[in-house]
């Protein structure tokens, strides 16, 4: 955690962030240093976790998303890397390999994702999504052609332009407050749970 900006005690926290606080904490093992570290402006973590869940978990507002748990959070930490957000990406990457059940795609697509073991429609959401967190400006018709060419439609698109977009915000709140990555999510999903004896 930050020195510069520490967070406040969990005890001290509103009745509705240290709800949810501790039920992350009963789910993971562990409160990620993200929900701690916001927490010094309630509003703004209000706002922040509403945002990152309508992206990441849109069955939460009602929604439905062509794009897969995996994929949104493949989306998350390929562009933390081309934005240097050691948080994002030690902590999306531990999700990423859970969800995809690949210990090594998080390392291979934060490094380079068209060398990754990913099929070539996440390829081409990658290519997209990089070029809105590198080049918004320069996007164009033929982006959204390539993508429709892999079954994506146009909402599709807005989800991976959306949750490179709030990830570019994530990174660099991040980065600038000193925001480090809870131990655990170094070895999350890097090696199978041993199956309980029978």
């Amino acid at each position: 955690m930050s020195t510069r900006y520490p967070a406040p005690e969990i005890k001290d926290f509103p009745d509705d962030i240290r709800a949810k606080v501790l039920e992350v904490q009963e789910k993971a093992g562990f409160v990620p240093n993200v929900f701690l570290a916001l927490a010094r402006r309630p509003a703004e973590w209000r706002a922040f976790f509403a945002y990152h869940d309508a992206l990441m978990v849109p069955e939460s507002v009602g929604r439905s998303s062509g794009l897969s748990k995996g994929e949104r959070e493949m989306i998350v930490t390929t562009t933390s890397a081309a934005n240097k957000c050691l948080y994002c990406v030690v902590a999306h990457g531990a999700i990423l390999r859970i969800y995809e059940k690949k210990p090594l795609v998080a390392d291979q697509v934060a490094i380079n994702h068209r060398k990754a073991d990913i099929s070539p429609r996440q390829r081409a959401m990658l290519d997209f999504a990089l070029k809105v967190c590198q080049q918004s400006d320069a996007i164009e018709e033929s982006d959204f052609a390539a993508l429709h060419a892999h079954g994506f439609d146009d909402e599709d698109i807005w989800d991976i332009a959306a949750i490179t977009a709030f990830f570019g915000l994530s990174n660099r709140m991040a980065s600038f407050s000193g925001m480090m990555p809870n131990p655990e999510f170094y070895l999350m999903g890097r090696t199978p749970k041993a199956k309980p004896a029978t």
